[in-house]
């Protein structure tokens, strides 16, 4: 056997290493320690504010060698940012070890997403001669709570709160080895001196049983609604299978046609009931474990309530052992939706979930972890291109925040506020931007408070003090009344479609000007009406309104938000009026009280502001067409106009392209008339919903075309709610790519409004560095 001779003093060397990402709560310090000890390196490394801090001391071979496998062959929730290194003399470490961990005052150190349980604690979990079996709260440095539990920077235990439970001696002795998974596993327990769980009845008695879990599994077969307090909030659960159930809650939960998501126990499972491609089950089986929107088997043989009138349907699978225990061979699938009423935020604290789901829930599976920030599900969807499926973020929450978007350059520290609907806030530091979970919809108390307690939390854990706030430019939303009450900071109001095609532009680390293509409902434009067909020429500092959507009256305002039939009638009375639309079946349904006083508030302008919102035209010919004349919830006309799209043409309708004002107004007088006739001639609302869709992407392509002759740029930013719609920006994304157009498209930032503040940000970023230069 050969032996290794000691290093001489004049071979030895010593290296700090300074590394900043998500590099705290994840292995990253049992990982440097063993890396050093397997190339006999000595020193230490430490958690501090801004990362991770390494010094190792040995021969220049070995520390070469050490350095260039620390990014190749990291922990698998890790994530490098930054590696610095210094050159010191060398100070004679005796061995390697980790150090306490140093806290600042000023901390940039990340912190990591909430992660889905792993392969080896879910083994542990269902092996009966593991200590930690059965237990409900088992995780190690690859898996487990970290955002919705950490109360302050470094990850450590007393500042989580877990700060409550003592280990057991089994468990610190996991806890204190370096070579153990567990090593600074700040949530670890097990059932000897970690979080317990407990099933009560509504009035908060205790059931009286030795397996709560089992105990609420029996429940829930029998027909039972039970609030099971997960990882970053409640969730009310019923058997996706009993239509009893399923229509029980959408009662009690005010919910009447929005689709419920479901949570299945494995992707075989899945497959009995949806269609699975390659894309999505590896989105399913990732660390995030978020809920997918795929399309629905056939037959189905889950409840029809779970998402009446949808093709599709929202699948997670379990990402907490509670939820594997609960889940596992007892259901096919569990409606697992968010434990809250209508649009308020979810509970995440008994008590709470107690006073505002009572009425709902016959049960509660709780426990005792307090849960410091409510997080929910995030949702995905994948859209063909090119023969794969690219992923769009819908709503962007847990096993994303508070995983920042990288930037192109140093930005100061802003505060944006986001939007009204889908609210989430983003706060700025450096060259990271860090995007707040879903907020919600900010017409309620409960949002708001929870949008308060958000800007709070995010500013402490992240330790930035903005210089200056962001808002959107709508002077009535509670985010610019929030802002204008901020007196010692500067207030920058951001138009809605900028922010929009900024978000697009800094998530893709583009800063160039580009053709900017922002669809969605609503958003308060320049000139005061609302805006939302728009083709922008835009920058981060500055955009034009090159090109929209030519405005209709909004018929009673947000009533022909929930009632499409509305935006039909006054989408036919604008463009249409000697077309004959009366005799359509969608017009003759309606009560000639009804059309008289919509036609009234068209020709009178009263309460009905003008509108070039994508969203109302998308509204207008779901109604058009019968698909949805009455929306229960947000987006359903559009969402159900996308799902009646049945393949069969590549057909579509025109648009008339008029010059105003210096801008293209885009006139959909011939698609109208197109559908009318199409209407009369008795086509199907799949066929004409197809050709619809291409008319659009066909349009978006002749427009950006235009655009390119006269402003010379060639790189297209599509944003705004519209483009969830897959197969739009599939049919965009083709059409635009053989104009020769480069084309920026939003991955893991929301299309939608829960991705505007991105973009807030850096526009205010923009014009605060520009005041001060």
């Amino acid at each position: 056997m050969s032996t290794i001779s000691p290093i001489s003093q004049e071979r030895l060397i010593r290296t700090r290493i300074s590394i900043e990402g998500i590099v705290q709560g994840v292995g990253f310090r049992p990982y440097i320690y063993n890396l050093a000890q397997a190339h006999r390196l000595k020193g230490y490394v430490l958690n501090n504010q801004h990362g991770v801090e390494i010094e190792v001391e040995g021969d220049p071979v070995s520390i070469k060698t050490f350095l260039k496998l620390i990014p190749e062959t990291l922990p698998p929730q890790a994530h490098i940012v930054s590696l610095k290194e210094e050159q010191l003399h060398p100070v004679n470490f005796r061995d390697f070890i980790i150090r306490e961990s140093v806290a600042q005052d000023k901390r940039t150190a990340l912190i990591s997403p909430d992660i889905a349980i792993c392969k080896d604690c879910l083994y542990e979990v269902f092996n009966p001669q593991d200590r930690r079996y059965r237990y409900p709260f088992i995780n190690c440095t690859n898996c487990g709570p970290r955002y919705t539990i950490i109360d302050a920077i470094p990850y450590d235990r007393p500042n989580t709160s877990m700060k409550t439970f003592r280990m057991c001696q089994a468990c610190q002795k996991e806890y204190d080895d370096p070579s153990n998974r567990r090593f600074h596993a700040q949530p670890n327990a097990c059932s000897l001196c970690g979080p317990k769980v407990q099933l009560v009845d509504a009035a908060n008695h205790r059931v009286n049983t030795e397996d709560p879990v089992a105990e609420c599994a029996r429940l829930l077969l029998q027909g039972s609604i039970i609030a099971v307090k997960g990882l970053g909030g409640f969730h009310l659960a019923v058997d996706a299978t009993n239509n009893t159930s399923v229509e029980r809650l959408r009662t009690l939960k005010s919910r009447e046609e929005k689709p419920l998501a479901v949570m299945a126990p494995d992707i075989e499972t899945i497959k009995t009931f949806a269609v699975l491609s390659p894309e999505d089950e590896t989105l399913l089986q990732s660390a995030v474990a978020p809920i997918v929107l795929i399309a629905k088997a056939d037959p189905f043989p889950l409840s029809p309530l779970v998402a009446p009138h949808n093709p599709s349907i929202g699948v997670m699978l379990p990402y907490t052992p509670l939820h594997h225990l609960l889940i596992r061979g007892n259901f096919a699938a569990l409606v697992m939706t968010s434990g809250n009423l209508k649009d308020e935020p979810i509970a995440i604290d008994n008590a709470e979930a107690l006073h505002r789901l009572g009425g709902c829930a016959d049960y509660f599976l709780m426990h005792d972890r307090e849960i410091y920030f409510r997080n929910d599900d995030s949702v995905i969807k994948t859209f063909p291109v090119g023969g794969i499926r690219k992923e769009v973020v819908t709503r962007r929450a847990r096993g994303y925040t508070p995983q920042p978007v990288f930037l192109q350059e140093e930005v100061i520290p802003v505060l944006a506020l986001g939007g009204e609907m889908k609210n989430a806030i983003c706060l700025t530091r450096g060259k990271t931007a860090f995007l707040s979970q879903h907020i919600g919809e900010m017409g309620y108390r409960e949002t708001y408070e929870h949008f308060l307690k958000t800007v709070d939390h995010l500013k402490r854990i992240l330790t930035i003090e903005p210089r200056a706030i962001a808002c959107d430019l709508h002077p009535g939303y509670a985010t610019t009344h929030f802002a204008d009450a901020q007196k010692d900071l500067p207030v920058f109001r951001v138009q809605h479609h900028h922010a929009h095609i900024v978000s697009c532009l800094a998530e893709n680390v583009v800063k160039e000007k580009v053709i900017g293509v922002a669809f969605d409902g609503t958003g308060f434009g320049t000139d005061g009406t609302v805006w939302g067909g728009e083709f922008l020429i835009a920058d981060y500092g500055s955009f034009e309104r090159a090109a929209h959507l030519t405005p209709v009256p909004l018929p009673g305002g947000d009533q022909a938000v929930r009632k499409p039939w509305r935006m039909a009638l006054s989408y036919l009375a604008t463009f249409c009026a000697d077309c004959g639309y009366n005799d359509l079946e969608m017009i003759r349904k309606q009560s000639s009280r009804d059309k008289e006083l919509v036609l009234k508030l068209i020709q009178s302008r009263f309460n009905s502001p003008f509108t070039s919102g994508m969203g109302r035209l998308f509204d207008a010919v779901s109604a058009l067409l019968g698909v949805c004349e009455e929306s229960t919830y947000e987006g359903q006309a559009a969402m159900e106009l996308e799902m009646a799209i049945d393949n069969g043409t590549e057909d579509h309708y025109d648009f008339l392209y008029q010059e105003q004002d210096g801008s293209c107004c885009v006139n959909p007088s011939p698609l109208f008339r197109g559908i009318c006739s199409d209407l009369k001639d008795g086509k199907p609302a799949g066929h004409i919903s197809t050709k619809f869709h291409n008319s659009i992407a066909a349009m978006i392509a002749a427009i950006c075309l235009r655009l390119k002759e006269r402003y010379r740029l060639d790189s297209v930013a599509l944003s705004g709610g519209c483009f969830q719609n897959g197969y739009l920006l599939s049919q965009s994304l083709s059409k635009l790519r053989q104009a020769g157009f480069t084309v920026l498209h939003h991955h893991i930032v929301p299309p939608n409004d829960g991705g505007i503040a991105l973009g807030q940000a850096l526009i205010a970023n923009e014009h605060f560095t520009k005041s001060k230069g």
